[in-house]
């Protein structure tokens, strides 16, 4: 099982790089752009969003790969190149389309607006 259903930056990353701008920036009085200030909530809003959704995404990725009988995304990714799922594509493009949302809900749920295109609808 792949246990990154997040990838990369992961949670704790994001917070070092926010702790090291408010050392650097803040903390030294530097002056501190509005823009800085909102990246870093934003930042730290998707560690909370991770912290709180992310153990129930990592045990559901790991079924979908489970599912598919690959180890990791990249082996999924092989597979997918390889052809090795074109017998069951439709099954694919359900589980990826699942792991997309869970990658959504923590990276910016926003973009999950309702008036957005299924990701089934997008042309191939």
């Amino acid at each position: 099982m792949s246990g990154r259903p997040h990838g990369v930056p992961t949670a704790a990353e994001l917070v070092e790089a926010v702790r090291e701008w408010i050392e650097r920036d803040v903390v030294t009085g530097a002056p501190v752009s509005p823009f800085h200030a909102r990246v870093a909530a934003n930042v730290l809003a998707i560690v909370e969003r991770e912290l709180e959704l992310g153990a129930e995404h990592d045990r559901r990725h790991g079924e979908r790969l489970d599912q598919l009988g690959v180890a990791d995304d990249h082996e999924l990714a092989a597979g997918i190149r390889a052809g090795r799922f074109d017998d069951r594509i439709d099954e694919v493009r359900t589980l990826v389309r699942e792991s997309v949302r869970d990658k959504l809900l923590v990276a910016n749920p926003r973009y999950l607006d309702a008036r957005a295109p299924d990701i089934g609808d997008l042309p191939r």
